[in-house]
């Protein structure tokens, strides 16, 4: 079993900024075990993780992050901010994008959509999506939250099992 991780633009410091910040981050979780990966692809047991740094960070370079995809293998996309679902730069993709950074809208009223919604595509707060050229992204709203606050808006641990097809 192998823990991969990606940079949020929380990682990247004031401002989404400060190089130093995101590299101090990945080096005390790579210390303890976790693999941070930075537009880059690794493969765990025949399944491709390709793995985008932050879209709001200084590294953002979804083409090295897509240069070694291969439509044959089985992969699954890690991206923080599924804003990144709607650039152009997915060419062949056809499978998971698995992304966060919404907090599923943090504050949600009944029959009213999110407040707090750091995207530019307003649909993307929290859970299921099928995307162009069969490519589905799922949004977790994960356990922390900006300002400190959430309403309605459960936070999510999500476990997907994988068989071999």
């Amino acid at each position: 079993i192998a823990a991969l991780g990606i940079l949020g633009n929380h990682d990247y410091g004031i401002n989404w900024a400060e190089a130093d910040v995101a590299d101090q981050i990945v080096s005390k979780l790579s210390y303890n075990g976790l693999k941070v990966l930075r537009n880059e692809t690794t493969v765990i047991n025949g399944l491709h993780f390709i793995c985008f740094d932050d879209y709001w960070g200084l590294n953002f370079n979804p083409q090295k992050a897509m240069q070694h995809f291969d439509p044959t293998n089985a992969t699954i996309v890690l991206c923080h901010n599924p804003d990144v679902c709607d650039e152009d730069v997915w060419g062949q993709y056809n499978s998971w994008i698995l992304s966060g950074h919404t907090h599923g809208g943090q504050v949600k009223p009944p029959f009213l959509p999110p407040f707090i919604l750091p995207v530019k595509n307003r649909k993307y707060s929290a859970g299921l999506f099928p995307l162009s050229n069969d490519r589905t992204l799922y949004i977790n709203r994960a356990l922390g939250h900006l300002w400190q606050v959430r309403f309605n808006v459960r936070p999510e641990i999500t476990l997907f099992e994988l068989q071999k097809g």
